[in-house]
């Protein structure tokens, strides 16, 4: 039996990985639409025929509502239509530089000042943008009449930076009357934070009551983020949170379809724009409750959002709604501090039970070391130690196993021409040896789903973005440069293999080399904190192994299967 334990062990290990690559899960949820059904309000949205072709956001206009008529005329210095030019305004904080379109005050690009983008030292990564190629916006306004939408031309006024001193930055775009309403929305930008404050006021100056919704959303291509790897796959997409439901993520693809699958309405929650490392989300007050979309506009074009009501507003009053919009990094920490459940885009897949605790004792340890390498080693040391039980027992059969394999290879070549006898024998030998041919594999099994745990912790952490650790690495979350590091894992890994006994049958043999060779060509090309975490857990597992079998009088030996 034990010339399937390492077989058994790597196919596991190997499923297990492409289980998670395909971000193969199954969510429950109602299917969306991007507006409430026609009892409520029905809605149009439409978008450019090639997002290459033009940078203009996609429309969500039209209602159900009847319109309302103004019966006044504007106030004084109320801007007007038809003399706001259409301009591009560039603010900055300490963390974030944004730009606004004044058409509908939206967020056409976002870039992070402490954050490079791959391989480009102090060229600031970029989320949101509106370019060529690509679409990805942040966007609001009004529905259930003729109302100010992301569309409509606004006026700005406030300040483009964050002065010295200052812990606040106040950005105000204010629509002319449409529909008999004006809208104003004013972005508050904090010192150090990558949640922005959006404030919605709405001013019916119409002669009749109105009962508008506000909508906030996300729109952004289908594309994949550039620079993203072909070995190992990351969610890219729209998430929704709520607390009856939790997570849900939602493919383009299924959106495609109209196969999506979410919370449709909440009096809580949040909807998410989610990549690998950043996020984008907007942000309800808790208890506001809103309905949930996500559709097609376009070609390769999608939106996710809420839409919730403002409430009735009789003439010459105002409304207002305050939001959250938050675009930045995945720091765990800080995401669990703006929201509940606001971690989760950081995705850990199956996973997450287990990743969420290793974070923590990693993120401790790198408080204390200061190096995330380094912080790395101690972790894969600290779990080893943990599992050190675990291991010996299994070690421990291994070797009894190698100690008895001259016997067991000595009769299968005495019976190999008769299979039944050959495994009453091996059977007899088992006992009298007192071995336990599975022995060795189930206190390993046990411990696969914690180290994909912590795979996929340093896979998702942006913590190990630009991270140094020694010498030539000079960045955890992409590949060695030079090689080094797979060239190391694939030898320990190697040299692991040779340590056990070999499977009596000889293909059986040759696949237990295949597999982790395999296995450690497609290391190449992973992250350097992935491969530096594997070659660890390696280089102590072949140090345990080593001196369990000294200490049982097995000598080490390499075992190397025939290949003619």
């Amino acid at each position: 039996m034990n010339d399937i334990r390492r077989t058994i062990l790597w196919v596991i290990f190997a499923f297990s990985l492409v289980m998670l690559w395909d971000q193969w899960q199954v969510y429950n949820g109602h299917k969306a639409t991007f507006f409430p059904s026609a009892s409520n309000v029905a809605a149009r949205a439409s978008a450019p025929a090639s997002a290459a072709a033009s940078a203009t956001p996609p429309a969500a206009s039209a209602t159900a509502v009847p319109a309302a008529t103004s019966t006044s005329a504007p106030p004084s210095g109320a801007p007007s239509a038809a003399a706001l030019p259409r301009e591009r305004i560039e603010v900055q904080t300490d963390v974030l530089k944004l730009v606004f379109d004044t058409e509908g005050g939206a967020i056409v690009k976002s870039e992070f000042l402490k954050y490079d983008e791959t391989g480009q030292t102090n060229q600031p990564f970029v989320l949101l943008d509106t370019s060529a190629n690509r679409v990805y916006q942040a966007q609001s306004g009004l529905i259930g009449g003729p109302f100010p939408t992301h569309k409509t031309p606004m006026k700005f006024s406030g300040e483009r930076s964050l002065a010295d001193g200052a812990n606040e930055l106040v950005l105000r775009f204010e629509s002319p009357e449409q529909g008999g309403v004006r809208l104003i929305k004013t972005y508050t930008l904090k010192r150090g934070a990558y949640v922005i404050d959006v404030r919605h006021e709405v001013v019916n100056q119409s002669g009749q009551a109105i009962n508008p919704q506000l909508y906030v959303q996300l729109v952004r291509d289908g594309n994949k983020p550039p620079g993203e790897s072909s070995f190992y796959s990351t969610f890219t997409g729209p998430a929704f949170y709520s607390d009856a439901k939790k997570f849900q993520k939602v493919e383009f693809s299924d959106i495609e379809k109209n196969k999506a699958e979410f919370v449709t309405s909440s009096p809580d929650g949040w909807v998410a724009m989610v990549q690998h490392y950043f996020a984008s989300a907007w942000l309800l007050p808790d208890g506001k409750p809103h309905e949930n979309f996500a559709r097609k506009i376009d070609q390769n074009l999608y939106a996710a959002g809420m839409i919730t009501p403002i409430g009735a507003i009789a003439p010459g009053a105002t409304a207002a709604v305050d939001a959250r919009l938050f675009i930045g990094p995945q720091e765990e920490k800080v995401l669990e501090s703006i929201a509940p459940g606001l971690e989760l885009v950081k995705d850990y897949g199956f996973f997450t039970i287990l990743s969420k605790p290793l974070y923590w004792l990693l993120d401790k340890l790198h408080g204390f070391i200061g190096n995330w390498g380094w912080s790395i080693v101690a972790l894969v040391v600290l779990l080893k130690i943990a599992f050190y039980w675990f291991n010996a027992k299994a070690y421990q059969s291994m070797a009894k196993m190698k100690a008895i394999n001259p016997k067991v290879m000595d009769m299968r070549e005495r019976y190999k021409d008769n299979p039944q006898q050959m495994q009453q024998e091996m059977m007899r030998i088992y006992r009298e040896e007192k071995v336990n041919p599975m022995g060795g594999c189930l206190p390993i099994l046990i411990q696969i789903p914690v180290f994909i745990a912590l795979y996929w912790v340093l896979l998702s952490s942006v913590e190990m973005r630009g991270a140094p650790w020694i010498l030539w690495i000079k960045d955890l979350s992409v590949r060695d440069p030079y090689f080094i590091l797979p060239i190391v894992m694939t030898l320990t890994t190697l040299l692991q293999t040779a340590l056990n006994p070999l499977p009596p049958d000889p293909m059986q043999a040759k696949l237990m080399w295949f597999m982790p060779l395999i296995f450690s060509v497609m290391f190449f090309f992973f992250p350097a904190g992935l491969v530096l975490y594997w070659i660890t857990n390696n280089i102590l597992s072949i140090a345990q192994q080593w001196l369990i079998n000294t200490r049982m009088g097995v000598p080490p030996q390499f075992n190397l299967p025939k290949f003619n």
